[in-house]
Formats: C-alpha cells, sequence, structure tokens
C-alpha cells in the first residue's frame, strides 16, 4: 500500500513537472536553450542536495530547520580554517566537526530531551547562525581560499557540458540512495518513520538512529555549502536569513515524502527539485518579482501540505509524529 500511495504520487508530480516545463518551452523565449537549462540545472544543484537531507529526516519522522545555518556556518569555517592557513585535511575536518556538532545537537535534544523537532531544529538553528554572526568571522562574507583550489572543482566547470554541482547532486543522490535502500541502518529509518512503536519492540535502537539521522542532514548541509562556496567563491553566511529552508521543504514535500514518516526516497527529491527549478526558471524568465515568487512559492507549498495530507492521511500512530 505504501508503495502504491508513493508511486502515485511520483506520476502526479512527474506529469505536473512535463506539463510546465513543456508549457514554459513553448510559451517563453530563451526557455529552452543549453544556456539556460544549464543555468537551471545549477542553479537546483546545491537545493537538491539539501532536498537529499532533508528526506532522510522526514521519513524517519522528523524535519530539520537547521539545514541553512548548517549550509553556512561549517562551510565557512571550513573556509576560514584554510584562509588561516591549515591544510585541506585539517579544514575539512573543522567543518564536518562543526557539522557533527550540530546533528548531535539536533539528535540529543530530540530523541533524548524528547523536544519536538520542529522547534529544536528552529533554536538550533538560530544558535547556530548566532555563532556564526557573534565573531566567529571575520566578515559576514568568508571568501574562497587559494588553498582549497584542489577541491573547487566541485561547483565550477563542467564535464561534457554538465556542470560539476549537477554530478555532485547525482553523486550525492546515488550514495543517499544506498544508503537508503541498501543498508540496514536506511530500512531502520524506514521502519522508525513508519511505525515507531514496531520498530521499538524490534530491538532497534531507535534513539541513536534518530541522532544519526541529524547528523547526516548537517553533513550533507556542509557538502552542499562547500558546493555553493566553491561555485560562488565565497560562502556568505548571511544566507541563513533568506527563505531556502522553505524551498527545501517544498522539494521534499512536494516531491511526494509524506510527512508522516517512512514514505518516499531520492526520486522524490529529484522530481520535487526538478519541478522547483522548472518553476522559480520560468518565473525569473517572466521577471516576477523576488516578492512575487516568494508568495507564489508559499502557495505550492500550501497545496502540496493539502496533497500531502490527502494522500498520506494520519492516523493515531503517525499522530503521534516526534515521539521517542
Amino acid at each position: 500500500m505504501l508503495g502504491g500511495v508513493a508511486f502515485d504520487q511520483q506520476i502526479i508530480v512527474g506529469m505536473l513537472f512535463a506539463i510546465i516545463f513543456t508549457g514554459f518551452s513553448l510559451a517563453l523565449p530563451g526557455f529552452l536553450t543549453i544556456g539556460n537549462l544549464f543555468t537551471l540545472m545549477r542553479t537546483v544543484a546545491v537545493l537538491g542536495i539539501l532536498g537529499l537531507g532533508m528526506a532522510i529526516v522526514v521519513i524517519g519522522r522528523g524535519i530539520d530547520l537547521s539545514m541553512i545555518a548548517a549550509l553556512a556556518v561549517p562551510s565557512g569555517v571550513t573556509l576560514a580554517v584554510a584562509a588561516a592557513g591549515y591544510g585541506l585535511i585539517a579544514s575539512l575536518a573543522a567543518g564536518i566537526a562543526f557539522a557533527i556538532a550540530i546533528g548531535i545537537l539536533n539528535g540529543f535534544l530530540v530523541a533524548y530531551a524528547e523536544i519536538p523537532p520542529l522547534f529544536t531544529t528552529l533554536a538550533v538553528g538560530i544558535g547556530v547562525a548566532g555563532v556564526g554572526q557573534s565573531g566567529l568571522f571575520e566578515y559576514d562574507i568568508v571568501p574562497w581560499p587559494p588553498s582549497l583550489n584542489s577541491i573547487a572543482w566541485i561547483g565550477r566547470g563542467a564535464l561534457l557540458g554538465i556542470p560539476y554541482s549537477v554530478l555532485a547532486f547525482a553523486a550525492a543522490a546515488v550514495v543517499v540512495a544506498i544508503f537508503l535502500r541498501r543498508t540496514r541502518l536506511g530500512l531502520f529509518v524506514y521502519s522508525i518513520g513508519d511505525n515507531l512503536n514496531a520498530a521499538r519492540i524490534a530491538g532497534f535502537a531507535v534513539r541513536p538512529m534518530v541522532v544519526l539521522q541529524y547528523i547526516l542532514s548537517a553533513c550533507i548541509a556542509l557538502f552542499a555549502g562547500l558546493v555553493l562556496s566553491a561555485s560562488s567563491s565565497n560562502m556568505d553566511t548571511r544566507i541563513f536569513n533568506l527563505t531556502w529552508i522553505y524551498d527545501v521543504i517544498l522539494v521534499v514535500v512536494l516531491g511526494g515524502i509524506g510527512l508522516s514518516g517512512g514514505r518516499g526516497g531520492v526520486l522524490n527529491v529529484l522530481l520535487g527539485t526538478l519541478l522547483i527549478g522548472t518553476i522559480v526558471n520560468g518565473m525569473t524568465i517572466l521577471d516576477i518579482s523576488f516578492e512575487m515568487q516568494n508568495f507564489i512559492k508559499g502557495m505550492v507549498l500550501l497545496a502540496a501540505l493539502l496533497l500531502d495530507s490527502i494522500i498520506n492521511p494520519r492516523n493515531e500512530e503517525t499522530a503521534q509524529q516526534g515521539d521517542i
């Protein structure tokens, strides 16, 4: 039954994407060009990577509103440490350690302190952003140091015309798909999201698995931050003030990953990313204002949540989302 529900929603999203893409191709001059399609792909690559991290948490019956802070601050730490004269390995280790600390804090508060994930990750995200703003960095914009140029390709250039940032998204999608579908830990994530009590009775280490979900989410956000900073040659740590987190949620929910947990996968993230990227690209070509774009995306998110509540109705078990 679960597979049928997910499959039906994938068909709906896939058809919607095909209709919108075809409509834009016929109606908007310049939309169906190689240059614009590459721009579209580069634009959605980082959003798609973030969607992969959010998907793991949502499938496990949670949510992570701290992802944008986890994108900006740990990657900024990596750039700052490298600029201070430390090597590539030490710089990456510093960023990864910071991201893992964010994930552990989120996971501990959700799994052991039993604070609802919505409030936990919101508070942690604000706190991490505050750490970044309170003097961790000399300037809000941290430049990309030459000592990291050996990995700058993850956000720059192209292979056979395909931007490396898109290839980074594809690689991350493959790794997450293998984790979710081919490893025991991935199956545990689905089990916890589908029926928490049954997972506990079956002997799954529920609380450590919840912590692991948030660690993976933060580390994937760091990877997205490195891709973004490599492509733009800096990390603007003020990015957590933008509406990106809502775009990430929109990608996941619209793609068909049920907020009640235990449903969906990487294919849903890919479909949601393509759909949102196409809509935003089309609105940009139409010269729709940023404020109006946010309004339209808000309405689309509301419609997606309504669709999710219809296709994935909450019962007595799923209504207890976040209970550990």
